[in-house]
């Protein structure tokens, strides 16, 4: 076969690409995952008693635009990530602010309060159950997030793993928000940011082995 023969044979019923296709499968698979974690708090944890009243919703809408606020800037950043070469065109540094204005908005309660209650606003009571409970409910939603990068074509497999880890432990701190009685801002910086970079982390580790291809 002579070579125009072959590049005419190639060029035959040419689709265009979907440039939209990450974005919607992202963007499902974010949604899917939101919703799994709140199946499983709602199953394994319930529903904090007291959400009716002012003060507790209003603290929930601070963790809501916390969490939503790290998933939102992950889900765009992992769309780039998840198509070849995309690394080089991401810089990390908007994934950030969620966790600096927390930080900030953190130091400010302290700065307000006296030193003696301290403690009782960074460790609250439900440290451990947070710990525990934000990686734990993270496991599926990363599973399903991990799919749908898989769907694509990552290179940077660490990093890609890493934004999953990060969405992850997003939509399980955005679950588990809904039943956490713990409504200081010290705790929400600590317990919820700190399990959440545990869940990036994770990712990180956990990328290249899953996303090979």
């Amino acid at each position: 076969m002579k070579t125009d023969d072959l590049v005419a044979m190639l060029s035959t019923s040419v689709e265009p690409v979907d440039r939209m296709l990450v974005v919607r499968t992202v963007g499902i698979a974010v949604a899917a995952a939101s919703v799994l974690a709140f199946a499983i708090m709602l199953i394994g944890l319930g529903i904090r008693p007291d959400l009716i009243t002012v003060r507790a919703f209003m603290f929930l809408l601070l963790k809501l635009a916390f969490t939503v606020g790290v998933v939102g800037v992950a889900s765009v950043y992992l769309t780039r990530l998840a198509r070849p070469g995309g690394e080089r065109k991401t810089s990390s540094i908007m994934v950030a602010m969620p966790f600096l204005a927390i930080v900030l908005l953190a130091a400010m309660s302290l700065a307000f309060a006296p030193s003696s209650y301290w403690d009782k606003m960074i460790v609250g009571d439900q440290w451990l159950e947070c710990l525990l409970s934000i990686p734990i409910i993270a496991i599926l939603p990363f599973a399903i997030t991990i799919w749908a990068v898989r769907r694509a074509a990552p290179t940077d497999l660490a990093r890609t793993g890493a934004f999953a880890g990060l969405i992850s432990g997003g939509v399980s701190a955005m679950a588990y928000a809904l039943h956490c009685t713990d409504d200081s801002l010290p705790f929400v910086a600590v317990w919820y940011g700190g399990t959440i970079a545990l869940c990036t982390f994770a990712g990180a580790i956990l990328g290249p082995r899953l996303l090979r291809w």
